[in-house]
This record gives C-alpha cells, sequence and structure tokens, in this order.
C-alpha cells in the first residue's frame, strides 16, 4: 500500500469516530495544491541534471502551510502528498497555528557535488518562489537537507524578494535566524511525549530497557534521553547493522564512535558482552521500549509477531503498517504515534518562526520549556481521547487533529 494510502485509512477511521460527513472526509483527503517543476542545472563534473520537483501545500485552514524539503532518489508525488498531509495532522495534533505542506527533489544527493546541491536548492527556491513565503508556505529541512541548505534557500528567495524575510523558511543556521534547540527537537520531543506516557502508568525509567532503530540525529539524541534517565539500552542499530547486550550498552561511547564515522556493529569487538546482528534484529529485541526512528514500513505484517516491546515510539514517520499497527492494538501493544511522538520538530520549527517575525530571540531553556509544554499538552488531549473513547493512541491523535482542522474549514465556511 502506498504512503499515501495508509494517511487515507487513518483519516477514514478518525472520521468514522467524529461522524464526518463523506463530504468532509474527502475535503481532509484532498491537498489544496499539487505544484510539480524539473529542475535543471549545470553540473560541476560536466553536463546538466534534471531533476523532478514537488511541493504539495494540503491544507492551510489552520495557519500558513508548514513542512520539509527532502533530497532523495525516491522522492515522489504520492510520497510528498503523504508526508504533506501528515504535516497538517501534526500541526492540529499539537495545537500550532500552521497547516501542513512537503516538499521533494527527486535526486540522489551522494551523487551531487556542494556546488550542485546549492545549485538545486537555488533553483528549488525559484521555482515556487511565488507558492512560499512567511505568510503563506514556510519550508525546512528534511531528508538529506540541513540547516546549510536552509541558508541557501533563504539567500536565493530574499535576492528574488529584495528584502530580508527569516521567517520564510525555518531550520536554518543560528547566524541566519535560526532557533536554539531545533537541532534535537525532534527526539526531545519524542522523549517528553514518552516521558509524559510513563508518568500516566507510574512507570519508572530505571526498570525499563530500550531498543533503538537509527543512530543518526533523531535516533541518537532519542538513545541519548532515554539512557540519561536511567533506562537500560539494549539494542541500538543503524543501517549496517545492530549491536544488543542484555547487560546495557554503553551508549555515549556507541555514538561517539558512531560521530567518528564508523558503524554501530563494528563495535562489537569493543564491548564485552555485545552481540551483532542484521540491522533488522533491533525490532525484535526483548526490550519494554521499541523507538523505531529510521524509515517508514519497518513493522509489517510479515514481522510483527516478531515484536517483543510493549511500548513502541514512533520517532520516524510510518514506521509502523496500518495493519500492523491494528495487530500491535489487539496485542496489548501501545503505539505513540508518528503524529504526535515526532512533533517537536514542527513546534520549535514554529518557535523559529515565531521568533523571525518578532525580532526577539529565545534562550535554549525558553524553547525547551515551550516544547515540553506543548508536547505534553498534546500527549493528554490524545490520551484522554484514547481513554474515553477506547481506541488506540493513533486513532485518537488523528481524531483530535482533524476535529481542529475541521473546526479551522467551518470557520472559514469551506464546509
Amino acid at each position: 500500500m502506498a504512503a499515501f494510502e495508509y494517511f487515507k485509512e487513518h483519516v477514514a477511521k478518525a472520521s468514522a469516530l467524529l461522524e464526518l460527513s463523506s463530504e468532509t472526509q474527502a475535503l481532509l483527503m484532498t491537498p489544496n495544491q499539487v505544484l510539480h517543476a524539473d529542475l535543471t542545472i549545470p553540473l560541476e563534473a560536466g553536463g546538466t541534471g534534471t531533476f523532478p520537483a514537488y511541493r504539495v501545500q494540503f491544507n492551510n485552514a489552520r495557519g500558513p502551510y508548514k513542512g520539509g524539503i527532502r533530497f532523495h532518489p525516491e522522492a515522489d508525488e504520492d510520497e510528498v502528498s503523504a508526508l504533506a498531509a501528515m504535516m497538517a495532522v501534526k500541526c492540529a495534533v499539537v495545537g500550532i497555528p500552521l497547516g501542513g505542506a512537503k516538499g521533494g527533489v527527486a535526486v540522489d544527493p551522494k551523487k551531487l557535488s556542494q556546488k550542485d546541491l546549492h545549485l538545486l536548492a537555488r533553483e528549488y527556491v525559484k521555482a515556487f518562489s511565488e507558492h512560499i513565503g512567511p505568510d503563506q508556505d514556510i519550508p525546512a529541512p528534511d531528508v538529506y537537507t540541513n540547516a546549510e541548505i536552509m541558508g541557501v534557500m533563504l539567500d536565493e528567495y530574499e535576492r528574488i524578494t529584495g528584502k530580508s524575510q527569516p521567517a520564510m523558511i525555518t531550520g536554518k543556521p543560528l547566524s541566519l535566524g535560526g532557533s536554539l534547540g531545533r537541532d534535537t527537537a525532534t527526539a526531545d520531543g519524542a522523549v517528553e511525549v514518552l516521558k509524559a506516557l510513563m508518568e500516566d502508568r507510574h512507570l519508572e525509567a530505571d526498570v525499563l530497557t530500550a531498543a533503538v532503530q537509527g543512530a543518526g540525529n533523531a535516533g541518537g539524541q532519542a538513545a541519548h534521553l532515554l539512557y540519561s534517565m536511567g533506562m537500560s539500552v539494549v539494542s541500538l542499530a543503524d543501517s549496517k547493522g545492530t549491536i544488543s547486550s542484555v547487560e546495557g550498552l554503553d551508549v555515549e561511547k556507541l555514538l561517539m564512535f558512531k560521530e567518528a564515522g564508523n558503524h554501530i556493529p563494528d563495535a562489537g569487538a569493543l564491548m564485552e558482552h555485545a552481540q551483532v546482528g542484521p540491522s533488522e534484529e533491533v525490532l525484535s529485541s526483548s526490550a519494554d521500549v521499541l523507538v523505531p526512528a529510521a524509515l517508514e514500513e519497518q513493522i509489517t505484517r510479515e514481522n510483527v509477531g516478531k515484536i517483543q516491546a510493549g511500548i513502541i515510539l514512533e520517532v520516524a514517520n510510518g514506521p509502523v503498517t496500518p495493519e500492523a499497527d491494528a495487530q500491535l492494538h489487539a496485542q496489548g501493544v501501545v503505539v505513540i504515534p508518528d503524529v504526535l511522538a515526532n512533533a517537536g520538530g514542527v513546534t520549535v520549527s514554529y518557535f523559529e518562526w515565531v521568533q523571525n517575525r518578532s525580532g526577539y530571540y529565545w534562550s535554549a531553556d525558553i524553547v525547551r520549556e515551550g516544547m515540553q509544554t506543548t508536547m505534553r499538552k498534546a500527549y493528554k488531549s490524545v490520551a484522554d481521547f484514547a481513554s474515553e473513547r477506547g481506541v488506540s493512541l493513533r486513532e485518537a491523535a488523528y481524531a483530535v487533529a482533524l476535529e481542529r482542522i475541521t473546526e479551522a474549514m467551518r470557520g472559514r465556511g469551506q464546509i
């Protein structure tokens, strides 16, 4: 099933809970606008390259469109549409006044030079400049884009418009108006939601074990935070393999090893009592908390029976397919859904936008406190709905979000 079809399935379930009309449901499943352009640039190695580019503006009933831009060879209209739709839901779940959008360029960035990538970033802004901006659609980094690329995009947009407009894009370098705390916000927010759930269920970190799939920015930070809380991280994986130890891993040592340019399984020889296995092995670890923080569609109908964790914290987008999700719910596994769990990133992006618009910049403590308050409030709304209606946290998250979106659409006379 394609990513956009997964989204529609979640919307259909939430719409039934809210008793929304079929017409309203159809509106919630349809993007406001799908933009496409072919970007052609001269390549530093010689010749030219042409790359399909997309910007999907899904729903702006609650505020300007918001969503990242990814440079990835598999970026296409379906994927970008699904991610744009999820952004609209995320923003509504955490109660920030923004809509949902997403962008993508079908390119393998590893095959281009830095100069090529900068040219591509500028061409993207040129292609969509009339459709983006601080009051219209605010991009951000995503897969294989970063603060540097956002800075280039900001420069191109300001060149086109002829004025300073730092609020047109988030995830920028601090020197260009970026926000403190943005680089770790996705994992920070996810762990804050996990803490709230643990408090609800009277669970203490020092008696729990965790397995984390992904050792990059989000996964590495999540592993670090869980370890710092006193949780025993028994498995950690990157794309090359999994390292595990029932006695718990030295997460800080592993992350330093990874940051030095090594792969996680290569640390097996350096650690006593550690075993090394394939990447997918992390999913079936004997751990209380499983954190998929890598790719989509990792837990499927084929492997869901191997899951041993009682709590799954979705730091990645779409790591659990709907079929697997239903089975996990039936088995009593608590899945903290991506549209809630990883919304810390867009929350701090919203804070960055607010700071840019006001010209007043916050301390790291203020950003952190604001993010924590926002994420805990969002968790409570979702958890209360789930408890009252006897549904999963995912169904509750979508229902809470769609209720807020439809309320805004009614206010605008759109439904």
